[in-house]
């Protein structure tokens, strides 16, 4: 829920910064990222589901959705990351430029990333 906290974990490495928005999401909330693949952009999304510690998704300014969801699980947390372009009026473009298969590499290393990030933060007692 920590937009800030994104660029640490992006399997992408097209995440570069939070450029404004709250320094903790919620429903409704709005936030723009500086993003680079091939030249640098910014894009503004807004969080369009928020379940605390269950699941948050935000939608792009393309209207494809990113979402991950969260379940407890015995000794730490299962962490899904899902890509869903159906909504997008470019949905049938990112299929034909091969995004979909991009972003499913890009989750994977993301989720590897924030495994490695969180796993190193843990306090063990």
């Amino acid at each position: 829920a920590d937009p800030a906290q994104h660029p640490l974990f992006d399997g992408s490495d097209s995440v570069k910064a939070q450029l404004s928005g709250p320094p903790r999401l919620y429903l409704g909330a709005k936030f723009n990222m500086r993003m680079r693949m091939v030249a640098p952009y910014l894009v503004r999304c807004v969080v369009v589901e928020y379940d605390e510690d269950k699941r948050i998704a935000w939608r792009h300014p393309l209207r494809h959705i990113w979402r991950y969801d969260l379940a407890a699980t015995d000794g730490g947390t299962k962490v899904t990351e899902s890509f869903d372009y159906a909504p997008s009026p470019a949905a049938a473009g990112y299929e034909r430029l091969g995004v979909p298969d991009r972003n499913q590499r890009a989750m994977e290393a993301s989720l590897q990333r924030l495994k490695v990030l969180v796993e190193s933060r843990a306090t063990v007692f």
